[in-house]
């Protein structure tokens, strides 16, 4: 099958849920990586063909753009359209945006599941140690000394041995 914008072959097959109907695009990769990248093209050419494609109409507010990644110049519009990253920078980049959405899928923002069993004993003596340190000085911050000399000496403990 061609695609339906240029003579080259298509590869990407896109499928638009419009209301109650549903619209399919052949293109190729280079085509889809266009149509992707605007949905305001997208929904102009959604409508009939009699109607005007206005922005400004009350349903149609233009996208926001979002930040971009400074090392590839990815935009947080096209990795919610294409659903991954260009490089590793863009967690960097999009950790506002991306903290809420792990959030709502995981339930929380870092990992608290399993360890592998096969951890060796110095790898999680140092997660310990970075976690009690942590915890000292948000309890030297509270003034909890009783607390923070208790976790000093377990500190000590792990350090030596």
């Amino acid at each position: 099958m061609k695609c339906e914008r240029c003579p080259k072959q298509a590869t990407m097959h896109i499928t638009e849920v419009l209301g109650d109907r549903y619209e399919e695009v052949h293109v190729c990769e280079d085509c889809a990586n266009k149509y992707l990248a605007e949905p305001a093209k997208k929904k102009g050419a959604a409508k009939k063909k009699g109607a005007p494609a206005t922005a400004d109409g009350p349903d149609e507010a233009p996208p926001a753009v979002g930040p971009a990644c400074p090392a590839c110049g990815l935009s947080y519009l096209e990795f919610r359209n294409q659903g991954r990253f260009g490089c590793a920078h863009d967690y960097d980049a999009f950790k506002a945006e991306l903290l809420p959405l792990l959030e709502s899928i995981h339930g929380d923002v870092r990992h608290v599941g399993k360890a592998p069993r096969r951890v060796p004993r110095a790898q999680g003596a140092q997660v310990e140690l970075t976690a009690l340190r942590r915890k000292l000085q948000q309890l030297v911050t509270e003034e909890n000394y009783e607390e923070a000399a208790r976790v000093r000496d377990r500190i000590k403990e792990l350090e030596n041995g």
